[in-house]
């Protein structure tokens, strides 16, 4: 969703800001919380190990970290290879977590650098009622207890009368962070905080107290490309949720920008308009010696370049899709796998079509494959497929959620052909991406799992509403068989995922702060 990776955008705010009442815990004293019994460090004999593995995944320009972009890399892959499971994959195992010892409103994002540091993004959730939050900020803060270390506050809605929604979090090969929000832009010493550079960034056609730059992708030649969402001319509410108000008022939104930045000096080397709103983020890879950015369309999906010799964005007119089927909702972030590009539809949901997974040639829009891994939509079903689909690029596996239909599926891709294959669909509701860890052989899948405070209460009024709690789930990613199960929590910050850390640690991030999961295997 998140407006980000995952389409998620329109009814984020919605949920969240519903989430706001929920409480530090659910359920009293987690099972999992008492068999820690204190902060978790991970198995430290791995950190090395990771920090070294990661290094030869790392998109160029990021810093070579576990996770130092808010889902993986410029693909935003949601695919951590160098993250260990620190379970029995065979036997039982037992999952053990600790909550952070600070609070950090409205959480969204977590990234890493070395072992031992965590970065955070967070106050651009704003609550349904009540004052606004001071926000957004990026914090950092001890990877084992969740002690902050420094927080940086770069807006005030209160005082600047901005426009705030959710903002994501990316750390550059030099190390610092560049940090965009509404139509704004700072680089922060990672060390200590302090706000380096700053500029304003252009919108175009679409009025600057409409335009959130939450989409900030790192080139390969380390040109920050940046693209703002959209709100609706004449909505005035707060937060990601602004976009789905106004959306359902009737209002029109205005079409998205992309835009050039300098890394360091943030100065804007270029910019252009896109032909209609892009509410989903954009990837980048490279394609036949260019610099292709692959952008989500309310419609489909198109391709512009960037061009780091002339410091020229274009449009590429010679593709460009539009899967949609009668009756379904905008696609999500896509997904690059081998030289296959996926998105997901149904990203606001739809009673009037199921959603489906498509793939198109990244170098001919032409050459597309649909599939439908949760077949049609029965009498009352209502499909709601925010998160863009999880991949494993080096098994050719494609994972789909909808949390409407409460079921995720496994799809194994062809390399040279596209096709389609359902290897699993399980019985799971989550809203949230699909990260994959671990080795090739034996790759583990990250679920979070729903489960209604009140069974009878329809799956769209309890999302709506807040009304549910959430766990995290390790899974066999070749099969979707269950391998642990941690307590259930309140509900994961709409808009975010959970995180792998160092020495086997899964951060979960809520709207008042951040559970660490480890897992190990069951002592006899």
């Amino acid at each position: 969703m998140g407006l980000c990776t995952r389409f998620g955008f329109k009814v984020i705010g919605i949920v969240g800001l519903l989430l706001l009442g929920a409480s530090g815990q659910v359920g009293g004293d987690p099972t999992n919380k008492q068999a820690a019994n204190g902060p978790l460090p991970g198995d430290v004999s791995l950190y090395k190990k990771e920090l070294a593995m990661a290094a030869r995944y790392a998109s160029p320009g990021y810093y070579p970290s576990l996770n130092s972009a808010e889902i993986a890399d410029a693909q935003r892959s949601g695919f951590f290879p160098a993250a260990s499971f620190t379970g029995s994959f065979d036997g039982d195992n037992q999952v053990f977590s600790w909550r952070s010892a600070d609070s950090y409103q409205g959480l969204t994002y977590i990234c890493n650098r070395r072992p031992g540091e965590l970065y955070l993004v967070g106050g651009d959730y704003p609550p349904a009622t009540g004052p606004m939050p001071a926000g957004p900020f990026v914090a950092k803060a001890d990877a084992t207890t969740g002690k902050e270390v420094w927080r940086t506050y770069v807006d005030n809605a209160n005082a600047s009368g901005r426009w705030i929604g959710n903002a994501n979090l990316n750390i550059l090969a030099s190390g610092r962070i560049p940090f965009s929000w509404s139509n704004q832009i700072v680089l922060l010493d990672a060390d200590n905080g302090l706000i380096l550079k700053h500029n304003s960034l252009p919108s175009g056609e679409t009025a600057e107290a409409d335009v959130n730059f939450k989409h900030l992708t790192v080139a390969p030649d380390g040109t920050l490309i940046l693209k703002c969402q959209t709100r609706p001319t004449g909505e005035k509410s707060q937060g990601t949720m602004a976009i789905f108000k106004g959306l359902m008022a009737g209002l029109k939104q205005g079409n998205s920008h992309l835009v050039a930045v300098h890394p360091e000096t943030l100065e804007v080397l270029h910019d252009i308009p896109l032909p209609e709103p892009s509410s989903s983020p954009h990837i980048i890879t490279e394609v036949g010696g260019k610099i292709g950015i692959y952008v989500p369309l309310d419609s489909g999906m198109m391709r512009c370049f960037w061009d780091p010799i002339s410091e020229k964005l274009s449009n590429d007119d010679s593709w460009k899709v539009s899967p949609m089927t009668k009756g379904q909702t905008a696609t999500t972030a896509a997904t690059l796998i081998g030289p296959w590009v996926a998105i997901q539809t149904n990203g606001a949901g739809s009673d009037a079509a199921s959603s489906s997974v498509v793939v198109v040639h990244r170098d001919d829009s032409d050459n597309f494959q649909v599939i439908f891994p949760f077949g049609d939509l029965g009498p009352g079903e209502w499909s709601f497929a925010p998160p863009k689909p999880g991949c494993d690029p080096e098994n050719n596996m494609i994972y789909s959620a909808d949390m409407g239909v409460g079921k995720v599926a496994g799809i194994r891709v062809s390399p040279e052909t596209g096709d389609l294959t359902p290897v699993f669909v399980i019985d799971n509701s989550t809203t949230t991406f699909q990260p994959v860890i671990g080795s090739k052989e034996r790759r583990v899948l990250l679920l979070t799992n729903t489960k209604k405070n009140n069974p009878e209460q329809a799956t769209k009024a309890a999302l709506f509403s807040g009304n549910y709690t959430e766990q995290l789930t390790w899974r066999d990613a070749a099969t979707g068989r269950i391998l642990a199960e941690s307590d259930f929590f309140e509900p994961l910050t709409i808009n975010s995922l959970t995180t792998p850390g160092f020495g086997g640690r899964v951060y979960f991030p809520t709207i008042n702060d951040f559970i660490v999961l480890q897992v190990m295997p069951a002592r006899k």
